[in-house]
């Protein structure tokens, strides 16, 4: 494992406005940095009452402006909901603010409901040009100086871009364009295994990288107790649980007793879906990180999570980053 990263979805406690919860993104990125976690990146969502990123450029480049040296970007920009040359100004102006600072991760998903992604796209197409706009996009980031179309700012910055997924048709088309890839393990591990295989065995070298690079998420709430640790993270069970079920809010506050609170189907479903994660003590959250780099061995582990609290929040990625810098220093050691 070469780095561990951070993903933050910057959500809106109960109680809370999103002016809150940007904040919030702010302070937890000025810790990230300060605890040594090599990306930070933010997620485009809509019509989501829960999460505050959805003008995801907008918000990286306010926290960009205020951190130094981490580096920033989208994981990801949603990019059916978009042109090519759009997302290649923004974050080409990105890159000029910050040079060697940002990253663009690109979904396939629309990131919310059909409604909500007909009211982003007014014209929704009915063939799937998620690759042809992403080898656009590249073009845009490239020298296109002879071009009549170009990307100012943009041109020449040749921005880091990822493809994200929770599928194996991620895996197979970054592998074919030779780019780095993020698996979606946070929420939809299922596929993980055999997309990371499809991926570092289809893989063909690009003028952008040499050989795969893979990013593994992971969930992460660490506490000073195993009991605490499980108690904050019921605020991501519950809000997950009321996601799957039609009914998105705000994160709620943890509670007591998950099991009374959502029905056991549903609840057995949230617990599958998060299952790639670390939850507990220092000691116990290590060891939790140490089997799943030990299983997946990616090149990047990037974690997240949500914890009511922002306190308990910064907290809990402080304990990750260092139980994460002890198991480099342990491998490097080896």
């Amino acid at each position: 494992m070469k780095h561990f990263s951070l993903l933050d979805l910057s959500p809106i406690p109960e109680g809370q406005t999103a002016a809150d919860a940007l904040r919030n993104t702010v302070g937890l990125a000025q810790a990230a940095e300060a605890a040594g976690y090599h990306r930070y990146w933010l997620a485009e969502h809509h019509n989501m009452p829960g999460i505050a990123s959805a003008a995801t450029p907008v918000v990286i480049g306010h926290v960009a402006g205020a951190t130094k040296h981490m580096r920033l970007g989208a994981g990801g920009m949603m990019l059916p909901n978009h042109a090519p040359l759009v997302v290649a100004e923004q974050f080409g102006t990105l890159a000029t603010l910050y040079p060697n600072r940002i990253d663009l991760g690109l979904g396939r998903a629309p990131g919310t409901d059909m409604e909500t992604a007909r009211a982003l796209r007014r014209h929704m197409a009915p063939e799937d040009s998620f690759p042809t706009d992403v080898q656009e996009l590249l073009h845009y980031f490239g020298d296109t100086s002879g071009a009549r179309v170009r990307a100012i700012p943009g041109e020449g910055t040749e921005v880091p871009v990822w493809i994200l997924g929770s599928s194996l048709y991620g895996a197979q088309l970054a592998a074919m364009l030779g780019l780095p890839y993020a698996f979606a393990s946070h929420f939809a591990p299922d596929l993980l295994e055999e997309a990371l295989y499809i991926y570092r065995n289809s893989f063909r070298p690009s003028g952008r990288l040499a050989a795969p690079y893979v990013v593994v998420a992971a969930g992460a709430c660490a506490a000073e107790t195993d009991e605490e640790a499980a108690f904050l993270r019921t605020s991501q069970m519950l809000a997950f649980a009321r996601l799957r079920t039609g009914r998105p809010g705000k994160l709620p506050l943890p509670v007591d007793d998950i099991e009374a609170e959502v029905p056991a189907p549903v609840l057995a479903g949230v617990r599958q879906a998060l299952g790639c994660s670390a939850t507990g003590a220092p000691d116990t959250v290590k060891a939790q990180l140490a089997a799943l780099i030990a299983r997946h061995e990616p090149d990047e582990l990037m974690v997240t999570g949500m914890i009511h609290d922002h306190a308990a929040r910064i907290r809990s990625f402080q304990i990750v980053a260092e139980a994460l810098k002890a198991l480099q220093s342990e491998r490097a050691a080896a």
